[in-house]
């Protein structure tokens, strides 16, 4: 069965906790959404904070998706750019799907619906986001239309001894 996305949901307990869930069982599953396992809520709690405060500030959109369950299946951030010469692109961070759901296309469902949620705003013509080296990131999005434009090798350190290229990714929506 399909998820069902919602752009820019009311924030409340419940989806502040299946976010929180959501991001720290993709963490720990060795997902490269920003933290290392062993990871727990309240390490990601102020991450996800910092985020809803861009979402009040209206610099950013939250989309989410949900299973057949009612529960936070999916998620991704799209922010504006603020540079005054960049704001014709937006960044997509944070995308998560739960480990339970891999598998199933629902990665695809989630950037296809990022596509249709930036077509959808105003002077918008390209997603950027950056992806973690080493997990063949870069080829699942590129399957998506994505095309890499860009790399600093060795700029993320998930370990000592384990250092990880940054990998920039462009999608054109024209």
């Amino acid at each position: 069965m399909p998820l069902t996305f919602t752009l820019d949901p009311a924030v409340s307990p419940a989806l502040r906790d299946g976010i929180l869930d959501l991001w720290a069982d993709v963490s720990n599953a060795g997902g490269a959404v920003g933290f290392v396992p062993p990871v727990g809520r309240e390490e990601i709690r102020p991450e996800l904070v910092r985020h809803f405060v861009q979402m009040a500030e209206g610099r950013t959109r939250l989309l989410v998706g949900h299973d057949e369950d009612g529960r936070v299946a999916a998620a991704a951030f799209l922010t504006r750019n603020s540079h005054r010469l960049m704001t014709h692109w937006v960044w997509l961070y944070t995308v998560m799907v739960h480990p339970r759901h891999q598998g199933r296309g629902y990665g695809r469902d989630l950037l296809a619906a990022a596509a249709d949620a930036a077509r959808g705003t105003e002077g918008i013509g390209a997603i950027r986001l950056t992806c973690r080296g080493g997990h063949g990131l870069e080829r699942f999005y590129a399957s998506c239309g994505y095309k890499e434009v860009g790399r600093v090798p060795d700029a993320i350190r998930v370990a000592p001894g384990d250092d990880r290229d940054e990998i920039f990714m462009l999608l054109p929506l024209g």
